[in-house]
């Protein structure tokens, strides 16, 4: 699989992801091959290139589960745009009440963990990406927690709108991404403070959507500055702890185009070596939102050997039962007194975990 930015798309080229159109409707079918209308309709839909298949590769799999979550991200993305710009500019939110309650009906009211899977975002479209994203880990968070339904759709609503002050920045402040000197961070950091008046403005009947976006807000960027809450979690609403770890997890797992994305284990080892400012709560409920190492997955131990997760660990996620491939070894993490770690784990082209289904079939445990 390739990643193939616009400019380089060629009539013929496979394609090796779905694409749909803000309504939904399966424009594109995975395999299907580029014409020249298709590269005009990319271009069009703001896409910054395609995930390519390789001549001869073959189609990777994917759920139908993974299917409707990237529909459903498609979608959503062009709703919170839509919200987001009517913040901005007019100062209200018309149909946020009904997204969150979608956002919940799906998100908010699992029972099973899913495959999070993150979109390719450009500097354009990166805060309505990064807002879904964190609304729907929100949602699934809250709901691990018991959080009740007013309290869960709140933080939803946050997650939502933490970041519609970014809107407000120029262009050039946004185009540098995370590279930002101290004195564009302050100017960032104003844009932020701005977009809290807005949400205490949309929202003046749900005061406890500004105190998530402020609490939240504060507390990370202190942390960028070396300085933890200074009364400690406790004093910080659960909405607004819910979207530090969303926020956080979400950020650097993003894939754009200036910065190479974390994986979601070495995302979810800095939200742990952490805990005074990501509640271990929070990032628990995290764990059992989301698969991050499901049978079949291959990964990097902390002796450079590469390995295969045989036996998923539910008590500790980064202990699972694994296969070392140079001596089909098998190690029990949890009970091994090797003091190995996994390191991290191997990614395809768009981020996805590499899973080697046929070798797990062949091996009893």
């Amino acid at each position: 699989m390739l990643f193939v930015k616009n400019a380089d798309l060629k009539v013929g080229m496979r394609l090796a992801k779905p694409i749909y159109n803000k309504k939904g409707v399966l424009l594109y079918d995975r395999n299907s091959k580029l014409t020249d209308q298709g590269i005009d309709s990319v271009k069009n839909f703001g896409l910054i290139g395609l995930y390519i298949l390789e001549p001869a590769e073959p189609v990777p799999p994917m759920s139908e589960d993974d299917m409707e979550f990237e529909r459903f991200q498609t979608v959503a993305v062009f709703q919170i745009k839509d919200e987001l710009e009517s913040i901005v500019n007019l100062g209200k939110a018309p149909k946020i009440q009904m997204f969150v309650a979608e956002m919940v009906k799906r998100y908010g009211r699992l029972t099973k963990k899913i495959n999070f899977v993150q979109n390719l975002r450009s500097n354009d479209d990166y805060v309505f990406k990064h807002s879904l994203n964190t609304s729907m880990l929100c949602a699934m968070m809250a709901h691990v927690l018991n959080v009740r339904l007013d309290g869960q759709s709140e933080a939803v609503i946050a997650g939502v709108v933490h970041d519609v002050g970014k809107l407000r920045a120029p262009k050039e402040l946004k185009e540098k991404g995370t590279a930002l000197n101290d004195e564009e961070q302050a100017q960032m950091d104003r844009y932020e403070r701005e977009g809290s008046s807005l949400v205490e403005e949309v929202f003046t009947s749900q005061p406890n959507i500004k105190r998530i976006v402020v609490q939240s807000n504060k507390a990370l960027n202190d942390f960028k500055r070396g300085i933890l809450p200074a009364n400690g979690l406790d004093k910080i609403v659960i909405g607004a702890r819910i979207l530090m770890v969303a926020e956080t997890f979400d950020t650097m797992t993003a894939m754009n185009d200036y910065r190479e994305p974390s994986s979601e284990i070495s995302a979810l080892k800095f939200l742990k070596a952490n805990p005074g400012v990501f509640d271990p709560k929070v990032v628990s409920a995290l764990v059992d939102s989301i698969n991050f190492l499901t049978n079949g997955c291959t990964i990097e131990l902390t002796n450079g050997e590469k390995g295969l997760v045989i036996a998923a660990n539910d008590d500790d996620v980064l202990k699972p039962m694994v296969l070392q491939f140079s001596n089909n070894t098998i190690i029990d993490l949890a009970r091994s007194s090797l003091g190995l770690e996994i390191k991290d784990v191997m990614k395809t082209m768009d981020n996805r975990c590499v899973v080697d289904k046929e070798m797990l079939k062949s091996i009893n445990v």
